[in-house]
């Protein structure tokens, strides 16, 4: 599997100049370049080389992930349905005192 780049990786020379200024010096920042203009072609080409480096999982990781899902959609509504029930049940005490 390629390793992906990470985009927009700056180099460390412009933090380093900002941090060894003074307080009255000021940092001055280059205007960014002007983007190129992408032909069709070379954009759907660029789309296709994304697409095949998709990674789908597996019948079993699938399998496993929801299976996983399930168990916590159950663990989450028992947790609410206790919840729910206590907070009935107290604040039927307190209505019943007055």
């Amino acid at each position: 599997m390629a390793k992906a780049k990470t985009p927009g990786k700056r180099p460390q020379i412009a933090a380093k100049a900002a941090q060894a200024a003074s307080p009255a010096q000021t940092v001055t920042v280059d205007a960014p370049a002007p983007k190129k203009k992408t032909s069709i072609p070379q954009f759907f080409s660029q789309v296709r080389a994304e697409a095949r480096k998709i990674v789908w999982p597996s019948r079993k990781e699938t399998w496993i992930t929801s299976v996983m899902v399930f168990i916590m959609v159950a663990i989450a509504t028992i947790f609410f349905w206790i919840v729910d029930f206590v907070l009935a049940w107290a604040s039927g005490q307190v209505l019943s005192i007055g």
